[in-house]
């Protein structure tokens, strides 16, 4: 049974290179192209997972991270920022507000698949 995940990028190229994969493996895809998109497609829907970049207009991907986590039904969902930021203080900032994984882009199909696999377990 796939997953349902919810993507987050405001790159239509990076949204559609984390859905192909997703989708091939099996799971449902939803996507978003910043913060505030995300929260209006979620809206309030339960989802398995969700993958955001950290930089984009409007709503970036930690203040999402924020939000979400205030939410009751996203405290405990698996969110995953997928980013080009590999900055140690960057990750500090995702784990604080409430980041379950960090992914550095450029990513392989593989081991997106293989951090999705371990967080949602």
């Amino acid at each position: 049974m796939g997953l349902r995940v919810l993507a987050v990028d405001d790159s239509k190229t990076m949204r559609d290179m984390v859905s192909f994969t997703l989708r091939n493996a099996g799971h449902e895809v939803i996507e978003a192209h910043d913060g505030q998109h995300a929260i209006s497609v979620l809206g309030g829907g339960a989802v398995d997972l969700i993958i955001t970049d950290v930089n984009m207009p409007n709503m970036d991907g930690l203040t999402l991270i924020r939000n979400l986590r205030s939410n009751p039904s996203y405290r405990s969902t698996p969110i995953l920022v997928l980013t080009t930021e590999a900055d140690g203080a960057k990750k500090n900032e995702g784990r604080e507000a409430g980041a379950t994984g960090w992914i550095v882009k450029p990513f392989s199909p593989e081991k997106l698949l293989q951090v999705v696999a371990k967080v949602c377990h």
